[in-house]
Parts: C-alpha cells; structure tokens; sequence
C-alpha cells in the first residue's frame, strides 16, 4: 500500500497481484458451484424414502413414501409401476408382496420431475409355514375326495372370477381405514396353510368373530364392485378404493349394498352369517393391493 502526498492510497503492485488471485479464486468457485447446482442432477440433497415396515416378509404389504426435493412423477417396486396418492402430506405408493414371492433383495425407485432419480434395496423376508388341518362342512359335502376335489377346482374358479375388477386410477379414500366390525377379535390370522384332504390351502385373509347379523362396515370410502353369493365364500362384497386397493368381506348373511354404489368409511355394507365354506358365523376379510392378497391386520397398522 502506498501514500501518495496528497494523503490518497494506492494499491502497490503486489497488493494488486493479491487481489487478482483472489478474484481469479472466486470466479473458479463459482464456476463449480454453477456447474455442481446445473449438470449434476442425480446428486439428490434432502430426498429419501420411508418404507414401512422396514423389513417386512412374504405376504405383507409395504407403505413407500418420499421425501423429495421436487415433484414424484412416479414409484416403481422392481420394474412395476405404482400408484401414487397423498399421505401425511407426502407422494406415497402401496405395494403388496405376495404370499409365495421369493425372498431376497428388492430395488424400490422413485422418479422426479428434474429427472431424478432415488433408488432403495428393500429386503423381502421368508415367512414361517404353519400348517392347521381344516375339514369340510357337512353342506359341502363333508370329508370325503370327491368334496375336496369339487372345493378345490370351485375355489380355482371363484377366485378367477375376482380377479381383474375395475379400480379407479386416482384413491377414493382421504382418511385413515377402519375396522370392519366394532369388536375386532381375530380368530384365524393371514398366512397359514390349511390342510385339507390331501390339499394345502393357504389363507390370504383374516377371521373376525362375529355372531350372525352383525353390522359390517365399510372400511374406507369406495366403490362397490361385486356384491354376489358364491359356493364357497357365500355372500361377498368387494369394495374397490382406487389405484389398485380393494377390500372383500365373505360369509355374510345379508348384503345391503348394490354394484357401482358409492360408499363412505364406516357405512354399513352387509351382516355377518356363516354363508358358503364356513361352519361358524364369522368374517373374513381380505385385502387386495393390485389383486395381490396381503395380511389385513399388517395393512391395518399403517393406519394407527
């Protein structure tokens, strides 16, 4: 720094060296910040996934929510694309793992609207096997091989005629579910295999105890696909609450809704009976997620 007489300052040569390395400095880091912030997009800061349960197992369903910087355009389990709905304020998607998929290592991805994109391998765990013996009601034709021949190639055709149901492509839904029935005791869990005069017959739903004509209640708002008695599940309902859900009450006694009538959460659909292939009155619900049947008591608790 130099004095000039007139009491003016100046920069000397060095000082002005100084200066032009250090605006050199900034212009080279700025430069990198502009090039990290325009050409680097797969750099996700702050975007994540919250998967629930973290581990889950064959036959659960999992919530998938993400938390991104930017719009979710959509989320894929593997190569299968998921519906998206709102959840607790964030883009969430459900998925249901079926009874028999293997166990191993999945990859969960979302994709942004920047052209992002978030990836997670997501552990799918083996489920223990039980197996219960169960026989035939007498109305059915009791425990003979001719009757577990006939149940069996009927239940094949029952369960072809549910499949392929139309479902809305957005959630009809905008609370949480609820119970089906006020006293929710289970009396025979999701799961296990039921073994049958030779045949092994799995469980894809839950057993609620239920005296004959009790109120059942729709377990979220939704549209009523099917509402018909069938040989072996007796008088069913299947509610379908968009993107893919669908809910099934079996064995009732009366039902009180038609086919493509609207329902809200908690209206009453149908009274629980013992119709079809069941001894006892009771209820059997199933949940479906994009006709995959998961454990309703597992999907339950994303809702508690």
């Amino acid at each position: 720094m130099v004095f000039a007489k007139d009491g003016s300052v100046s920069f000397s040569d060095e000082c002005c060296f100084v200066a032009r390395g250090y605006n050199r400095c900034m212009k080279a880091l700025y430069s990198f910040l502009l090039f990290i912030l325009c050409f680097v997009p797969l750099v996700v800061f702050g975007s994540d996934f919250l998967i629930t349960p973290e581990n889950p197992i064959q036959g659960e369903p999992i919530m998938i929510s993400v938390i991104a910087t930017s719009t979710v355009e959509a989320v894929y389990f593997e190569n299968k694309k998921l519906g998206v709905f709102s959840w607790k304020n964030l883009p969430t998607s459900l998925y249901g793992i079926d009874l028999y998929k293997k166990s191993g290592v999945y990859k969960v991805r979302a994709m942004l609207e920047t052209g992002e994109i978030l990836e997670k391998n997501l552990s799918i765990g083996q489920r223990q096997k039980i197996e219960v013996p169960l026989g035939i009601p007498e109305k059915l034709g009791g425990n003979t091989t001719s009757s577990a021949t006939t149940l069996v190639n009927t239940l094949a055709q029952e369960n072809a005629s549910l499949l392929g149901l139309r479902t809305g492509n957005h959630a009809f839904w905008k609370t949480k579910f609820v119970y089906p029935i006020d006293n929710h005791f289970v009396t025979d869990p999701y799961g296990y295999q039921r073994q049958t005069m030779g045949y092994s017959i799995a469980h894809k739903g839950i057993d609620f105890r239920a005296e004959d004509n009790t109120p059942i209640h729709a377990m979220n708002r939704g549209v009523v696909r099917l509402a018909q008695y069938g040989r072996n599940y007796g008088n069913t309902i299947i509610l379908d609450h968009g993107l893919g859900l669908q809910t099934f009450y079996m064995h009732l006694s009366k039902i009180k809704v038609n086919v493509g009538e609207l329902v809200l959460p908690g209206q009453i659909i149908g009274l629980s009976g013992h119709s079809g292939y069941a001894e006892n009155s009771h209820l059997h619900i199933t949940v479906r997620i994009n006709e995959t049947s998961i454990d309703p008591a597992k999907f339950m608790k994303f809702f508690e």
